[in-house]
Parts: structure tokens; sequence; C-alpha cells
């Protein structure tokens, strides 16, 4: 069964944890590297976990592994064998499953809520060219060439035992489609497509998200579909657009409010964790059942979401 339908059945909403490069760097870590927080599965994983945790006591519902950046050919530039690389990957969904289990042990913890779950992340291919594709989708990739690459994290998480995947920050239809497919080589495993978004009804490349929803609305292993990583703006717009065209449950986690600079390396812009809650009511107001939050946000932007979605 669906994981995300199993928890929407206990609750109205499920909350998804925010921001992991945010948490690790103010623990110190430095992300300026194109393993971005994949960098720290080999450097510092305590840390990770540490993170989770944070999350979870701010109300998380769903943990996202810190296997977004991930790859066999990016860990391979490192100089790691590939036997290596998935050994990290699967310790990504373990450091989730170790935070959560920790969580969930204390009595109090249990309470009125669902066992929360971990999602293993798939980042998009822009992802490890580490170029800004992400936000573009001009891979110039074939379906089949997309599949070989996402074959082998895909594998892993799933041997690792993630509740399920979250396929995020995607840019184009067809990296979509080639998760599609490539998910039809493990029956049983589900997963989420969260897209890019440039306006209120478009994804990065161009397409209507209308459209998108539309496809992903036929496919029994798509398990939500939504938007990450995109601006909070155009988030009540492109939900009405989703829900037009899918009766499955609507996930969004957009950055914070900030944007970024490429010339300065800077983030400008809002960041108040107040603003961020208000925003996550009218989204759930939309449609969307599953929010949190992607970059710049914090457990206190997590904790805002939860404090409105739970009152009496």
């Amino acid at each position: 069964m669906n994981p995300i339908e199993t928890i929407l059945k206990h609750q109205r909403i499920a909350i998804v944890d925010g921001a992991m490069a945010t948490e690790l760097e103010a623990r110190g870590c430095d992300l300026n590297d194109d393993l971005w927080s994949a960098r720290v599965l080999l450097e510092q994983p305590e840390l990770i976990h540490s993170v989770h945790l944070d999350y979870f006591n701010a109300g998380a519902d769903i943990a996202i592994t810190a296997s977004y950046q991930a790859t066999v050919d990016g860990f391979a530039k490192r100089g790691l064998s590939r036997d290596q690389a998935l050994d990290l990957m699967k310790k990504s969904v373990k450091l989730a499953q170790e935070a959560r289990d920790e969580f969930w042990a204390k009595a109090e913890n249990r309470v009125n809520r669902a066992r929360p779950l971990v999602a293993g992340s798939v980042g998009p291919y822009g992802a490890f060219l580490a170029d800004g594709s992400e936000y573009r989708g001009d891979y110039n990739l074939t379906e089949d060439e997309l599949i070989a690459f996402h074959r082998p994290r895909i594998e892993a998480l799933i041997a690792s035992g993630a509740d399920l995947l979250a396929c995020e920050t995607i840019p184009c239809g067809i990296e979509a489609r080639a998760l599609i497919r490539l998910l039809t080589e493990f029956p049983g495993t589900f997963a989420w497509f969260t897209f890019t978004a440039k306006d209120g009804e478009h994804i990065s490349n161009g397409e209507r998200i209308a459209d998108i929803a539309a496809f992903l609305d036929k496919q029994p292993q798509a398990a939500a579909i939504g938007i990450n990583c995109s601006s909070p703006l155009h988030i009540p717009s492109l939900v009405r657009e989703i829900k037009q065209n899918t009766s499955k449950p609507i996930i969004v986690y957009p950055n914070s409010g900030e944007y970024y600079s490429a010339v300065t390396n800077t983030w400008h812009g809002e960041t108040s964790c107040d603003k961020f809650g208000s925003q996550s009511k009218e989204w759930y107001e939309n449609g969307a059942t599953l929010i949190g939050g992607c970059c710049r946000t914090t457990p206190g932007h997590i904790r805002e979401v939860r404090n409105w979605a739970f009152q009496n």
C-alpha cells in the first residue's frame, strides 16, 4: 500500500522535514563542494543523524535522506569504488532510520501521530552535474540514459529499507518518465515526484505542471505529486493546477522565500518562520496534504507548520 495514503488515514496532513544543508552548515560543515551534503556522509555522518532527529522533534512525519547528491559517478570523482558509493547511499537511509527509531522510542512522541517515514532522496541528474541544470532541464539525454544513471542509487535505497523514494527537484518531464519506467523494475515500491517550477503554471523547462500531473495520475507507483525547491509565492497556483489533474496526494516543500545570488553566492530576502507557517496554511487550503521545506528552511519552519496543522 502507498505509505503516504496510509499516514494520511491517521492525520489530515503529513509534515515533511526541511533543509539538510542549512542545518549542516549551522553545525559548522563546509558544503562548498560538488557533493554538497553527501560529502558529510563521508566525513561526519553523526551530524546527519542529529539533523534528522531535530526535524522529528520539530514535528516532521517524513525524513528525506541525505542522498540527494549521492551518485556512483559523483563519488567516483573522489576515488570511491562503486561498492563504496552504494554503501554510503545505504548509510543515508540507516542514519534517518536510526534517528526515527530514537525519536519513536519515547512514549510521548507516539501520542496522536503515525510512525514517521523515511524517504530515500533521488536527486535529479542535474544535481550530479552541479551546474544548475536542475532548474533548467537541458540534459540532452535519452530516457534510457537517465534510467541507467538513476538505477544504482534507487537499488541501494530500496535495499536499505526506505519506506518510499523522494524523486525530487525534477526540472523536466523526460526525467519523470524515465524514473517511472525504472520504478516498474521494483514492484511494490512507491515514490513521490516533485518538480522545480519557473512560475505558477510551468516546471523549470517550460512544461505545464498540469500535463505532468495528468501523466503521473495514471502511474500506480507515483505516491504523490508536487513541487519543491521553488519560490513559496508560486505554490498556491501550482497546487491548484495539480489538483485539477490528479486525485493523488499533493506534496509541496518550497524554499524559505529567500533568493540566491549566483554573483555573490549569498541568499537574500524572507527568512521568517512565522511567515512560512502562515503561507503553508494557504497551500493546505488549496489542496496540499504533505508540506515541508527545502533550501534555507530549518526546524523552526517545520515547527510553525505543525503548530497550525495540529491545533485542536
